[in-house]
């Protein structure tokens, strides 16, 4: 047994003889966090700042009431918006308390987890239209669904390209009795015949699991006794407390499965306790908004605490994250400040591509492991050229990208074929199984019908038995080139599938038609890895990254790669050193129909900064290269203070660097007055070209402050010049003017620069 095992052990028994407030992680939390974890209002929100610990107080809180309140586990509720947070909590909990059973935490998940699980478990579904054995939808599953229904009944949807979205948005109007959709079409004529179809083919999708689950709840409170259930354990009884992590995060219709949840128990509700960072909402397209953690407060009439001390991020960062607070009172730091951020300006995206790649060199080789920086970056397109540039410089990275079954076909089929079998109710997965042109086939539709029959009483079940039961050979065609590649995706996915269901038999959790329903179940709420380790299909809060902060065992088990990833998804995570990447007018913050979206951007930069421990360097481009984006700094830059910024990397303040500028003349050199004295030069030197016996091109040496050539050189064979770039590296020139020099170089292709920027350096002719 391990020292740390040991060490767990013995900090387990004194948790049991002397109870949290005796321990040691007790004594390490300051006056806040003691106060927040010691609270027992009947409700309470605690506005826990960026990095502040709010994980640590989410863990104490529960230690708390179950070794000093002696609260059973089973009589807690904690809601999450990702599994992975709900599985971290459980694991923290569990190096403490080792012998917490899974049944006793079956309250610990997500939102959309626990009202499965009830809904499976104690809740009578069966009112509601659906039977126990329903199966889960994905959002795309259900797009897919309704357009059928549009084509079966000749409804007049407007923008079918976003119906997705649409169904997502109006709904909440249309549960409420609005007349008429947004673009008075037939919306919510196809709302109702929707529901009716899920019912048929005993399917949810993720909204439907929240409202069919708090309708049921109401119906169970309405009702003398509060009870639907025969049996009277614990967990039918309902909870005695309900903590919710991230609760800013939250949605309208989640606020009232909260409500619903509250009330379910005899007796006194429910108590409260959430925690969350109203400065940290960053999802308003999801259906949160900035006073969603303010609501809450009021609807609970919930005490308010705060977490104000960041233990995360040095002096520096915090002071400039301030200045983007929009909400509680400033950041406190522990930390002093050690290192300015930097503001570094790039000519165009490759150009920053080759520092970055160079930058993450030096500091590997100083020691700074690949998994202690990050890369930030406003839209996904932007990874494309850092992915390029650092496979040729031998970086390891990993891209955060949401990956699905769907980006595997053969795995998006093979999980159709299960669903059917476990739902033979599902006509649209098993039209589209046998539609399938690639896999599908008739026979296949008598295999997944009978599939119950032939498994159900089976005490375990192998993935080659299944592979052969499927007649899976025959079906991904043996003699195709991609049979080996789809044979080894299609074992992988299936020992992983029947090791996790033989499992759960053996714990006397019904039968293995049943444990596969789970796992599919499982896999549209929280996604599965593929062998190359990727989520998929996924949770739809899964890609927000947000969850417990993650500790220094967690890092250091992570991969040895660089994290490039989306603003979006950098929520919850935190790195040494970060990297922002297009922080230009228009990038960062996006251009903006109105003031919430604006504010929203300003809260996601918020986010991105915060994620730094000790380094943080901020760039932008001369030549963005995207549409909207403008060639100067954004205005976020402008409002961080001057004194903590280094300019790039020099050392120096802006208004020092723009001192040493001032030439004889006492005129400063000014990026901005420069690019229209070079516009205004392009347009004179067209226009004089259009006139008859007009100057060709300037020679070579002409200075920058105009001087024409006035006669051209004579005729002669033309030379080839070479020039020098510190990134490019020896090239031709191709052809300059007044103001612009065109290189080509070896790899690179041609490149423009300006002359006044002295990038080149030109060489000797040949």
């Amino acid at each position: 047994m391990s020292e740390q095992t040991n060490e767990f052990q013995q900090a387990a028994g004194s948790y049991q003889k002397e109870g949290f407030q005796h321990t040691e992680e007790f004594c390490r939390l300051n006056e806040y966090q003691k106060a927040a974890v010691l609270d027992e209002s009947p409700a309470c929100v605690v506005n826990a700042n960026v990095g502040s610990g709010k994980t640590t107080v989410l863990i104490g809180k529960i230690l708390y009431l179950h070794l000093d309140r002696n609260v059973p586990l089973e009589k807690m509720t904690v809601l999450t918006f990702t599994n992975k947070a709900a599985d971290e909590i459980v694991e923290r909990l569990r190096k403490i308390k080792p012998d917490i059973a899974p049944d006793q935490v079956q309250g610990f998940g997500t939102f959309h987890s626990v009202a499965l699980r009830m809904l499976k478990n104690s809740l009578p579904v069966e009112e509601a239209g659906w039977t126990k054995e329903f199966t889960v939808m994905d959002p795309d599953e259900e797009t897919d669904l309704a357009m059928k229904i549009i084509q079966e009944h000749g409804l007049k949807v407007k923008y079918k390209n976003r119906l997705k979205k649409r169904l997502e948005q109006e709904y909440q109007n249309w549960l409420a009795g609005k007349a008429e959709s947004r673009y008075r079409d037939d919306l919510y004529r196809l709302y109702p015949l929707l529901a009716e179809e899920k019912k048929r083919q005993n399917k949810m999708s993720f909204a439907d699991l929240l409202r069919v689950s708090t309708e049921l709840l109401r119906l169970k409170n309405a009702e003398p006794g509060g009870e639907h259930s025969e049996e009277d354990s614990d967990r039918s009884s309902g909870p005695a407390w309900i903590l919710v992590d991230e609760v800013q995060d939250s949605d309208a219709m989640q606020i009232e499965f909260l409500e619903a949840m509250r009330e379910s128990g005899k007796g006194e509700p429910a108590k409260i306790f959430a925690v969350g960072d109203p400065n940290q909402v960053i999802y308003s397209w999801r259906g949160t908004g900035d006073n969603m953690f303010y609501l809450i407060k009021h609807r609970f009439g919930a005490k308010e605490l705060t977490l104000p001390v960041n233990y995360r991020s040095n002096a520096s960062i915090l002071a400039a994250a301030n200045r983007f607070l929009q909400f509680g009172n400033r950041i406190q730091g522990i930390r002093e400040e050690e290192q300015r951020i930097t503001v570094r300006n790039h000519y165009d995206p490759f150009q920053e591509a080759e520092y970055l790649a160079e930058k993450i060199q030096t500091l590997h080789r100083n020691g700074k492991s690949y998994r202690e920086i990050a890369v930030f970056y406003r839209l996904q397109s932007q990874s494309g050229i850092l992915e390029k540039v650092f496979d040729r410089y031998g970086i390891p990275y990993e891209l955060s990208v949401k990956k699905t079954l769907k980006d595997i076909p053969v795995l998006d089929w093979l999980v159709k074929v299960l669903r059917v079998s476990v739902n033979p109710a599902d006509t649209q997965m098993a039209a589209e199984v046998l539609a399938d042109p690639g896999y599908g086939e008739e026979s296949m539709y008598l295999r997944m019908t009978e599939f119950s029959v032939e498994t159900g009483k089976r005490e375990s079940v192998s993935a080659g038995e299944l592979f052969a039961y499927f007649g899976l050979r025959e079906a991904l065609h043996p003699s195709s080139a991609g049979y080996q590649e789809d044979e080894r995706l299609v074992m992988d996915f299936l020992e992983k599938m029947c090791a996790s269901c033989n499992k759960e038999m053996e714990s006397g959790q019904g039968n293995f038609t049943a444990a596969v329903r789970e796992f599919i179940n499982s896999s549209a709420l929280y996604g599965m890895k593929t062998d190359a380790g990727e989520k998929a299909p996924g949770d739809i809060s899964e890609c927000e990254g947000a969850g417990p902060e993650p500790d220094e065992k967690d890092r250091e088990a992570s991969p040895d790669k660089v994290n490039l990833m989306t603003l979006h998804a950098s929520k919850g995570l935190e790195f040494d050193t970060v990297f922002i990447i297009g922080v230009n007018q228009g990038m960062i913050p996006l251009r903006c129909k109105d003031f919430e979206q604006e504010e929203e951007e300003r809260r996601l930069f918020f986010v991105g900064i915060t994620r730094a421990e000790n380094n943080l360097e901020l760039s932008w481009y001369t030549n963005p290269g995207e549409p909207g984006a403008v060639g100067e700094p954004s205005r976020y830059l402008r409002m961080i203070p001057e004194q903590l910024l280094d300019r790039e990397g020099s050392g120096k303040t802006e208004s020092e660097r723009s001192g040493e500028s001032e030439g004889g003349d006492g005129r400063k050199s000014d990026l901005h007055q420069l690019r229209k004295q070079v516009q205004e030069q392009i347009r004179l030197k067209s226009e004089h070209a259009r006139r008859p016996g007009s100057a060709g091109m300037a020679e070579r040496g002409a200075h920058l402050q105009g001087e024409t050539v006035k006669k051209e050189k004579e005729q002669k064979e033309p030379e080839v010049i070479r020039v020098r770039h510190r990134k490019y590296g020896e090239g031709i020139l191709i052809s300059e003017d007044d103001m612009m020099i065109e290189a080509e170089f070896r790899g690179y292709g041609r490149k423009k620069f300006l002359k006044a920027f002295g990038e080149v350096e030109v060489l000797d002719a040949v």
